[in-house]
């Protein structure tokens, strides 16, 4: 069966702060507030895609960031969360995957305590210091690109990665990527035809590994990376654009891989 490995924030749902129109649907409280949405057309493109591929949530949200959203279509078999380290199914947390996700990780243990050091006494920290489920280091600063930037001097990047999204910033080991959990996944469910959707640093490795990968307009050029990718159009909503097209391509399949 073809499965559709997919980012969520800014590719699925969307922030409150970002005007999708008045056609949306409330799909995350938290605190009492109404903080993310997706369109009506995305939820029915969703809704009808479950019946033609498998579906795979593939996000850097936390369980409890993940456990949060309620897309009204119920639970997915799987989701990948924690950037892939940590595999769900059927919503329940396959500990398995979890201890192999530290055994690959093990290696950067000392460069990511060396993060934690570092930001630790970094006063344009802004935010609590956090080492998600042993695995990632996790904070918000003021200049978070300059941050990153001092980080990638003091720390080996051969074993992490330091990435920035707003204000937050994450070092993460190279070994948990979406793209090393996508592989991880080719080999538990044997998928024939896989497909990718992201729109940010985060998401690369995963849609280099994809058979066939989406992304919003001017993904390539932002990036410089150098595969294909089918990007939107850069007026379009990125969710409702490559959902559309994805189901147009396999209704076209006839049931058969793209």
């Amino acid at each position: 069966m073809a499965v559709l490995y997919t980012d969520l924030d800014n590719t699925i749902i969307y922030s409150y702060k970002h005007d999708i129109g008045p056609r949306k649907k409330q799909v995350e409280l938290y605190q009492g507030r109404e903080i993310s949405f997706v369109t009506e057309k995305t939820y029915e493109l969703l809704r009808e895609l479950k019946n033609h591929i498998r579906i795979i949530p593939t996000s850097t949200r936390t369980v409890e960031q993940y456990g949060r959203i309620d897309l009204g279509l119920g639970t997915f078999p799987y989701a990948l969360v924690c950037n892939g380290g940590i595999l769900l199914c059927g919503g329940r947390r396959d500990e398995a995957w979890y201890r192999e996700s530290l055994r690959l990780t093990a290696d950067s243990r000392d460069t990511l305590q060396r993060a934690l050091e570092l930001l630790e006494r970094d006063a344009r920290r802004s935010f609590a210091l956090r080492f998600i489920e042993d695995l990632f280091v996790f904070t918000k600063c003021d200049e978070p690109e300059a941050v990153a930037d001092g980080l990638r001097q003091q720390l080996d990047l051969r074993m992490v990665d330091v990435l920035c999204n707003g204000t937050k910033l994450y070092v993460i080991p190279k070994a948990l990527s979406k793209g090393a959990a996508l592989r991880r996944m080719k080999e538990y469910l044997e998928d024939a035809f896989v497909v990718a959707a992201g729109d940010s640093a985060f998401d690369i490795s995963m849609l280099r590994e994809a058979d066939l990968g989406f992304a919003p307009g001017g993904f390539q050029a932002r990036y410089g990376i150098g595969f294909a990718v089918e990007e939107a159009g850069r007026d379009a909503l990125f969710s409702d654009a490559f959902l559309e097209r994805l189901l147009h391509i396999l209704l076209a399949a006839g049931g058969n891989e793209p």
